[in-house]
């Protein structure tokens, strides 16, 4: 029987065992330029026991960026930056993929100075939280059509700076309302051009974005990220029926290209989902399944088991549990996570969760 703790073969790198280290914001780049810190790099060192470890979400741009003290991959000394914290993963034998997010229409001109964009001028519900506390969403502006190519270019740069900063690939952040996402939910995107109206032109910004990433770095190292039916950040994709048609063309169209993996983000109640979209994906397909309010536990081990998923990504319990994986294999018993310290502040609630005796 197959099990989380046996090694695995992700297009051409091995990974240890089969948990992943979900993406998790942090904000904590407090480094010149939003680079990543010599405390990053030990956080992310902590946790190389993982099979594989995705970053949170950093910004191929500067307008991408959607929070206080997120991390870039645009600039030189981002590049460097990153390459302390890859050295840091290596040396402890583990994998690490960046994930790349482009936030669109999440964010605030505090954060950067630019009126965030997104595929339609549709300001989202809710607050963003800034350095001045919580701040009402603004109306986003509406990309041109050569500024969505300059953007797609904006990724696959990101990609191969990734890869300079001794990335072991990128994941594509095409979930949870930011902008790729954005670009395949009807409520946000409200264009009549190319990049919007049917569900074959509402993917068509995903698809290319994957493409010109696979093209820069390697379809073998390129990864994405979805959430169908997930109405975080002021989300509306319609009801199943529409958005499942919507992510099946995806699917249908990024399947030939030989990518890395796809990873799902499960949403309640979408498990029949889960299976149709792992039957249909010809790679290795992620899963970090839905467990409502607790994180997603030891009970998720067995969605590998029954060929659920090949890997199941952790979060909140991997946030907690530097040796999760160890912990996993045992049982426990594990750490509690700090809601209060998930999101900026030091090292506590961030490199001081013990490591089992």
């Amino acid at each position: 029987m197959t099990t989380a703790f046996d090694p695995y073969d992700l297009s051409g790198t091995p990974l240890t065992n089969r948990t992943v280290m979900a993406p998790m914001t942090r904000s904590r780049a407090f480094g010149p330029g939003l680079t990543a810190t010599d405390l990053m790099a030990e956080y992310y060192a902590q946790r190389a026991g993982a099979g594989l470890i995705v970053t949170e979400g950093t910004q191929p741009s500067v307008v991408g960026q959607g929070y206080p003290d997120t991390p870039g991959i645009h600039s030189a000394e981002q590049i460097a930056a990153w390459r302390k914290v890859t050295d840091a993963v290596h040396a402890e034998g583990g994998r690490i993929f960046l994930q790349i997010m482009h936030a669109g229409r999440i964010g605030h001109p505090s954060l950067t100075g630019l009126t965030p964009v997104a595929p339609s001028a549709v300001r989202p519900a809710g607050q963003v939280y800034t350095h001045e506390g919580p701040l009402d969403f603004v109306t986003p502006r509406e990309l041109t059509a050569d500024e969505v190519t300059q953007t797609v270019a904006d990724f696959a740069a990101a990609a191969r700076n990734a890869i300079e900063a001794g990335f072991d690939g990128v994941e594509l952040h095409g979930a949870n309302g930011y902008l790729i996402h954005q670009f395949l939910a009807p409520g946000s995107n409200r264009r009549t051009d190319a990049w919007g109206g049917s569900p074959e032109a509402r993917i068509r910004f995903a698809v290319e974005t994957t493409k010109a990433v696979a093209e820069a770095i390697g379809a073998e190292k390129v990864g994405l990220r979805i959430s169908p039916g997930n109405p975080y950040n002021d989300m509306d994709e319609g009801d199943p029926a529409d958005y499942e048609a919507t992510y099946a063309a995806l699917v249908d169209e990024l399947a030939p290209l030989g990518l890395a993996y796809l990873h799902q983000l499960e949403v309640a109640g979408a498990r029949d989902l889960v299976g149709r979209l792992r039957k249909a994906w010809p790679g290795t397909f992620v899963l970090n399944p839905f467990t409502g309010d607790d994180p997603t536990g030891p009970d998720a081990l067995a969605l590998i088991e029954d060929g659920t998923a090949d890997l199941v990504a952790f979060g909140a319990l991997f946030l907690a549990n530097p040796d999760l994986p160890a912990r996993l294999a045992t049982g426990g018993p594990f750490n509690t996570p700090d809601r209060a310290s998930f999101f900026g502040g030091d090292q506590q609630g961030y490199t001081d969760y013990p490591v089992a005796g």
